[in-house]
């Protein structure tokens, strides 16, 4: 692979892949497997190992700020960034969608939901990848942010108030989930008409 890409601007300068932007990406996908682990301690009854995998989500979800910040503030924007970047995301929240799954911490069907559209939307931007990239629309990070901190607070071993307010938050990123899929199957369709695709 070329050490460097043009970029993903428009701006026709070359910027390099490897830049501390795409580096946190990378280091985001890094945590999953490690956010796992600590989720899973003694079934997910332990208090600190709860805690500790509630900081690994939180720095992981900071990063998801932080890197798309950094990539545009520093000229840094690839196209291997916004396909990664969002990638990432999926990969974090899929993981501990799954996870509070199987703990029995948050119904399967609002997993099932989640994952869906996450998935079709990550096909959807690899079957028009030859012709643009479709990059996270506002609706988009509204809806990471609030899946972010509704399961923030459900990995935390807090119940009562905070249980509620977690699945409130819950509910609603699911309905922006759904709305924002539609959204995404609208653009991929535009994108591929635009290039002269059925």
């Amino acid at each position: 692979m070329s050490e460097s890409v043009r970029d993903a601007t428009g701006s026709g300068a070359v910027v390099p892949v490897v830049n501390v932007a795409n580096a946190l990406t990378v280091f985001r996908i890094v945590l999953v497997p490690v956010f796992v682990v600590l989720l899973f301690v003694d079934s997910g009854h332990s208090t600190p190992w709860r805690i500790a995998a509630f900081v690994v989500f939180a720095v992981a979800a900071v990063t998801d700020q932080l890197d798309g910040r950094i990539a545009r503030s520093r000229g840094l924007v690839t196209d291997f960034g916004k396909l990664a970047d969002p990638i990432a995301d999926k990969a974090l929240i899929g993981a501990a969608l799954l996870g509070l799954s199987i703990l029995g911490l948050l119904p399967w069907w609002m997993t099932v939901v989640v994952l869906v559209r996450e998935i079709g939307v990550t096909l959807l931007r690899f079957w028009v990848v030859r012709h643009g990239v479709i990059a996270a629309s506002q609706g988009g990070k509204l809806k990471t942010m609030l899946q972010s901190i509704a399961i923030g607070l459900l990995i935390l071993p807090i119940g009562g108030a905070v249980h509620t307010v977690a699945m409130v938050l819950m509910y609603a990123a699911v309905a922006v989930t759904v709305v924002t899929g539609l959204d995404y199957v609208y653009r991929a369709l535009v994108l591929r008409r635009g290039a002269g695709e059925d």
